[in-house]
């Protein structure tokens, strides 16, 4: 991997060579990854819109340190081979910070890239808890908790529902696989709860009617699943049909509207857990308003975390006095920002402080925090 690694960053240098930098013409450079496109567009578009608007509001007060924002989007529709592509582009850009990814099996095939070219990633929405635990990429920030915090309040809110044998499934996936282990972990501990199944679908299937019988086979209670979307929605229609009626339980890759708009009536009743509600938060109300007056419509999933990285990694190279690795790194362990998530800096792994998550239900055809 590493050798890889090295040609990509080989022929990135080539081309940078001929490339602006960061700093070049008194712009600085935001480079923003992830799904902009595709099946989980939904939750990579807010991100893009956060940016804009931060940068707006930046410039508008003078810029950083008299540099003028610019937004560099790039396109990597959670895969992991085009976010490998996604990185190398920002890199022979001559990007030094950059305002993503947004999945955690995409952001995970990424960071190599960045940590070699000692560029600063900061995602609204990988949760993935290895990228910051492992210690091996001190580049990487997020403003979102990890999966592990999320699959513990998850199984903590299914044992308040009085559930006791419950099926675990997900997507294969990084963050939904990942997520889904948490959950068995802590589910295995509680002696008055079972896992009586742990399976794994496969993203874009059309059918998910085997893996639905074996949930009723194994006499499930309730349904804990890792993953997007796409698959629980088709899951959930398919449980409803049958006539399994029992509690579905996910995770903030389906706390979206689009699952509610493409589930339908099946969707209400299922309940995801997602980030804090920080509506009172004035800047939260200021960023949204913000978005209404700019796009016309509400912004969509991760839009709170995706402004305050925005804000964390801006006020990180003001501090810092420029886009020096080590000091922008720095400076975002150091100092505190406040954001649309609250007034927040970065510990010694990378996640923000102060952040967590809440249990939602879809009640009346929206998302309504219950925990």
């Amino acid at each position: 991997m590493r050798e890889i690694v090295k040609r990509i960053l080989l022929a990135a240098a080539l081309v940078a060579m001929l490339a602006p930098s960061a700093l070049a013409g008194g712009k600085l450079l935001l480079g923003v990854a992830g799904a902009h496109s595709g099946d989980l567009a939904s939750y990579g578009l807010p991100t893009v819109n956060a940016a804009k608007l931060v940068a707006d509001k930046i410039n508008a007060a003078g810029g950083v340190n008299g540099m003028t924002v610019e937004v560099v989007a790039e396109d990597d529709q959670c895969k992991p081979e085009l976010a490998t592509n996604a990185a190398t582009k920002l890199l022979s850009d001559g990007v030094k910070i950059v305002l993503g990814h947004i999945c955690s099996g995409a952001t995970k095939a990424a960071l190599p890239i960045y940590l070699d070219g000692e560029m600063v990633v900061m995602s609204p929405s990988a949760t993935n808890p290895p990228l910051t635990q492992s210690g091996e990429y001190p580049n990487f920030f997020r403003t979102i908790s990890s999966d592990d915090a999320q699959a513990s309040l998850d199984v903590a809110y299914a044992k308040t529902l009085g559930l006791k044998k419950l099926a675990v499934i997900h997507d294969k996936g990084d963050y939904g696989k990942g997520f889904a282990t948490f959950a068995k972990q802590f589910l295995d501990a509680d002696p008055s709860m079972d896992v009586v199944l742990f399976e794994g679908v496969t993203p874009g299937a059309v059918d998910y009617s085997a893996v639905v019988q074996k949930i009723k086979s194994a006499g499930a209670d309730g349904v804990v699943f890792g993953g997007y979307h796409p698959e629980a929605s088709k899951i959930v229609m398919a449980m409803r049909k049958k006539g399994l009626d029992i509690p579905f339980i996910s995770d903030d890759g389906v706390k979206d509207d689009t699952f509610i708009k493409v589930a339908g009536q099946y969707a209400e009743g299922v309940y995801a857990s997602g980030p804090k509600d920080f509506s009172k938060n004035p800047l939260f109300i200021e960023a949204v308003a913000a978005h209404k007056a700019k796009f016309g419509t509400d912004p969509g999933a991760f839009f709170p975390e995706a402004y305050s990285a925005a804000l964390a990694l801006l006020n990180a190279v003001k501090v810092a006095g420029g886009t020096d690795y080590a000091k922008v790194c720095e400076a975002l362990r150091t100092s505190f920002v406040d954001t649309p998530v609250g007034k927040i800096k970065f510990d010694a792994k990378g996640d923000a402080e102060g952040v967590g998550f809440s249990i939602y239900q879809v009640k009346g055809g929206k998302y309504v925090q219950v925990q």
